[in-house]
Parts: structure tokens; sequence; C-alpha cells
């Protein structure tokens, strides 16, 4: 996204709508949706960045939508997504989770939401309330991969998922009431690693033959990597789809029916199509180390503090109103909380790192880049600061699309308790 924004075009955009703020490109989204052209659908996992604006975005371009909360259910119908299934046998939503609150069971069952089911439970809750509802049921297959501890999404330390040696009993409670398995969802993990890929392929097709159940669909689920850093490699879209596609035959060799291949990305549609532009507030040397501090925190963007994520990292010099080419020095970058763990150059053990970064001084901006997914969407009120702006960048419909919050916006829900007066005698 750097060469698609020049330094003056997001200088004017930070003086315009202050810093933090966060910067997505509607056509880096149009560009990522159609490399997964070739499955039959693509579903957004809009946790990612659930702003209204980017689900438009991805309505207009034929996605549907995975939800995993009442919000996210709410926030795609408000939109135009329908529960209901098109004439292609596909609903536009899908609601993702391991277990039902009372609020979001009543609305799944109230609105026929079709549910990727993560647990025994949810069956038994969905189905005497619901019996004949859509179902998938997503399995753990008793293995899984990540980036990170915290993104792995399969084996014995996950939550996520029924357990592989209890899909028998899984479906003895779909037939049990009647509920209607449109398919068998697994993801293991966020990151691609294809020897894992082609292990969950096979995991996938074992489940389903072994099994026998006749489904109407697979799911790939998500986790698709995007380079953070300058020397990774985009994920190879074709291999990863033969893989999966090479399942999908197989299942409708052995059942003789058709079967739709779904993939439910999130972070790949959109990480690279946004950035966080911040001010740069104080530079200082703490011993051997040197520091640059920003006016962006970890309750801007989590993902280093939270997993010691990578985000590449560029400055820019106001006064020379350009990309920074000045001297390279290492510097830590960090933010304003009060909190030792606000730094944006640390590594998954939480050690602080050193980057070798331009030189820059106080009113320069650093920008954190594909931060798209994540960024916005994992923010926080922490040390009662204001959640930041959104902007999207798309021709002549550029606009705001989240305004900066106001001190009045953080305390409007909270109810002030007046202790009774004291008895003065």
């Amino acid at each position: 996204m750097i060469n698609k924004i020049s330094a003056s075009s997001l200088i004017e955009l930070a003086k315009n709508y202050q810093t933090p703020l966060w910067i997505y490109d509607a056509e880096s989204i149009r560009g990522n949706i159609r490399k997964l052209n070739q499955f039959d659908v693509v579903r957004y996992a809009q946790k990612a960045c659930s702003n209204l604006n980017i689900l438009k975005i991805m309505k207009e371009c034929n996605v549907y939508v995975d939800a995993v909360s009442l919000g996210e259910i709410k926030r795609a119908i408000d939109i135009g997504f329908s529960p209901k299934c098109d004439k292609h046998g596909v609903a536009g939503i899908v609601f993702t989770a391991d277990v039902f609150d009372r609020e979001t069971l009543s609305f799944v069952v109230a609105n026929l939401i079709e549910t990727n089911v993560g647990s025994i439970d949810m069956l038994h809750q969905l189905g005497s309330l619901s019996p004949g509802h859509r179902v998938w049921l997503r399995v753990n297959p008793g293995f899984g991969h990540g980036h990170s501890n915290k993104t792995n999404t399969g084996g014995i330390n996950s939550k996520h998922g029924i357990w592989h040696e209890q899909i028998a009993d899984a479906l003895k409670i779909t037939c049990q009431y009647n509920l209607h398995v449109v398919g068998i969802h697994m993801h293991i993990g966020s990151g691609v690693d294809y020897s894992h890929l082609k292990r969950v392929c096979d995991s996938m097709t074992n489940c389903v033959i072994n099994h026998q159940i006749k489904v109407e669909a697979i799911s790939a689920g998500g986790g698709l990597s995007v380079p953070y850093r300058p020397d990774e490699t985009e994920v190879d879209v074709k291999n990863y789809y033969d893989l999966w596609n090479f399942a999908r035959n197989k299942l409708e060799d052995k059942f003789s029916t058709a079967i739709r291949l779904e993939i439910e990305p999130g972070r790949f549609l959109v990480a690279n199509a946004g950035l966080l532009i911040s001010e740069v507030r104080a530079t200082k040397n703490m011993g051997e180390k040197h520091f640059t501090l920003v006016d962006a925190g970890f309750n801007d963007l989590i993902r280093p503090s939270l997993y010691g994520s990578y985000h590449h990292i560029s400055a820019i010099s106001t006064e020379a109103g350009e990309y920074s080419l000045s001297k390279m020095q290492k510097t830590v970058v960090a933010g304003p909380l009060c909190e030792s763990g606000d730094v944006f150059t640390q590594n998954s053990e939480g050690i602080v790192e050193e980057r070798e970064l331009p030189a820059v001084n106080v009113g320069d901006y650093l920008v954190f880049h594909d931060s798209g997914a994540y960024g916005a969407s994992m923010s926080s009120n922490y040390n009662s600061r204001p959640l930041s702006a959104e902007y999207l960048l798309d021709g002549d419909k550029s606009k705001i699309i989240r305004k900066r919050q106001t001190h009045a916006d953080l305390i409007s829900n909270e109810i002030m308790v007046i202790p009774p007066q004291m008895n003065s005698s």
C-alpha cells in the first residue's frame, strides 16, 4: 500500500483528521477478493475489520460473510446481508462459535441464522429450540498450526471445534433434532504451511467419508497468510486452492454429488489494504538504546504486544513532505500508554527489539503498514483513550468512515452513583 499513497497525501490526511488515524484502500480489498475467484464461495471473516463500509465493499463484490458474535450478525444485516439462502443455496450469513450466550441463541433461532457449531452443547441448545436448523460442524482434527500459540485453532490445547473423536456423537444429535447438516468446517490456525494444509485436507476427506456425511459444502476456513515482512512472499493461492479442490473432488467422486468449496478469509482480504499513521511525539536515549515514542499505543494496534507480530514501519518527514531517507538508526518504537508492554518492536516472547529506521524528529510521522486486519477491530479504550478515526480511500468516494471518539463518548454509558447526604447532626 505504500506505493499507492503518497507521503504528501498521508500528511494531509493526518493534519485534517488528527493521529492516530486508520487508512484503508478500497481497491486493494477488491484486488484481494479477485485473487480468490477460483473458490465457489468467499466468506469474509469480518472480525478482521468490521466497519460497515468495509462490509459494504464485500457485499458489492459478491462476498458472503461470517459472524462470530451477535453484534457481527447485526452488522451484516444492517449492511444488507441476508440470513436466507440465495439461488445457489448459500446463506448470506453464517454464525461461527463454540458457545451460545442466551441473547445470541434467541436471535439465531428467531432469524434462522445458519450456524457453524463448535461444541456438542450448542447442538443440543439449538436443536431443542429450532429443529431442522441449518448447521455446519466445525471439526477439531486433533492438530493445529499457527504463527503464534495464540492463533493456533486446532489440537488439544485449542477451545475451538468439536473433537474429531466425537463427530459420531454430534451426528447422532443432528439426527435427534433433524438438524440440516450443510457442511464440514475445518480451520487449524493462521498462517500457511502446505504440509500442514495437506494434512487438514486429508483429515477433512477422511472425516466425511468415514462418517458417511452427505454434505452440500466443505469449508477451508481462513488463515491465509500475508507477507508482513519485506522478505516474505505472498501465499500461493493456486496451490492452496488445488489442495482443497483435490479434497473436494475426492468427496464428489465418493458421493456422486456436487460439493461447494468455501473459503473464509479475514486478514488476507484487508491486512495489506490498511495502515495506521501516528505522529512522533518524543525521542530519547535510554542507555545504549534509542526510543521513538508515537501517539499510537497498543490500545490502537495490539498485535505486536499480544502476539509479538511484526509490522513494517516507515517514516515520513514533515519538513521534506516525503518518506524519509535520512540516516538509519536502531530504535525502539513505543507508544504513550502507562504500560511497559506498549512497544511496537518486540518479539513473540515480549522481548524489546530495535528496528533500523530513519532518524525522525517530533512532528514527523511513523506509518505501520499491513495493519488493516485486527487493527481497528481489536482497539480498546484502555487508559481512557478514544478510538481513532478511520478513513477509506476510494477515488471520489473517499471519506471518513468512523469519527474519532470524544471524551463524552467514552463516559456516555457510565452512571454516576451519588452517595446519600450525610446527616449533619
